[in-house]
């Protein structure tokens, strides 16, 4: 499941709702990757991959990646000061050094282990050969600062690049020169926040679980909201 900042424009407590409804999709055996800002999501990750450091040329980096936790104490990252700031506030302070300007990057470089999708030197806009693995099974967020190449990763190269695969409809994948961890994969859902017209559907994604968990079968999914009955999943060609 592909998720393109979910949260936008839902309150706190339905918030609360959307990361239960993930969490049962993981206990159901799917994988998530969610483009996201939301502080809460990005601590509830399973594993954080942080693009960057800014926005624009200064971007389509992997500044750091990992357990939130562990990525938290990057010194120059964006979103880790964020999150130290976050927890500060919570009354957990955490130690740091001194931050360091952006360049040269310092990557915290946990290891997604060997069950994991793994992009090979994407370049799509400001991507600068970026090469990255996201592991399969796991509560993903990608992270950064707005510029930073979350959507060109994720919507413009892997997804198209999953789907094709899959045997659906897409727009050329962004340039990469491979993908791999993918023989597992039978199905991608892609669950866009807007529709074509710009309307936002966030709301009508907090009970997504129950419309999916008894869905089966392979292929190619994309979640649109309706007027009556919520979100259905429909089998499409994008």
């Amino acid at each position: 499941f592909l998720f393109d900042e979910p949260t936008t424009g839902l309150h706190f407590d339905d918030i609360a709702k959307l990361m239960r409804s993930l969490r049962k999709l993981l206990e159901a055996g799917h994988s998530l990757i969610v483009i996201e800002h939301n502080l809460d999501v990005i601590r509830s990750a399973d594993w954080l991959i942080d693009l960057g450091p800014e926005g624009g040329s200064g971007g389509g980096l992997v500044v750091a990646e990992g357990p939130p936790e562990e990525v938290r104490e990057h010194k120059s990252s964006h979103t880790a000061k964020a999150l130290r700031d976050y927890a500060a506030a919570m009354d957990q302070v955490h130690a740091v050094g001194e931050a360091i300007a952006a360049y040269p990057v310092t990557r915290t470089r946990a290891k997604a282990g060997g069950d994991a999708v793994r992009i090979v030197n994407a370049k799509e806009h400001n991507l600068k050969n970026l090469s990255v693995d996201i592991p399969r099974g796991k509560f993903n967020v990608i992270s950064g600062v707005s510029g930073s190449g979350k959507s060109s990763l994720i919507n413009e190269t892997l997804a198209p690049a999953l789907i094709r695969r899959l045997g659906g409809m897409a727009a050329k994948p962004g340039p990469h020169t491979s993908l791999r961890g993918v023989k597992q994969i039978d199905k991608i859902v892609v669950v866009p926040t807007r529709d074509s017209a710009g309307n936002n559907h966030g709301n009508e994604y907090i009970d997504l679980y129950r419309h999916v968990s008894t869905a089966e079968g392979g292929g190619v999914g994309l979640f649109r909201p309706t007027d009556k009955r919520g979100v259905l999943l429909e089998s499409v060609a994008l």
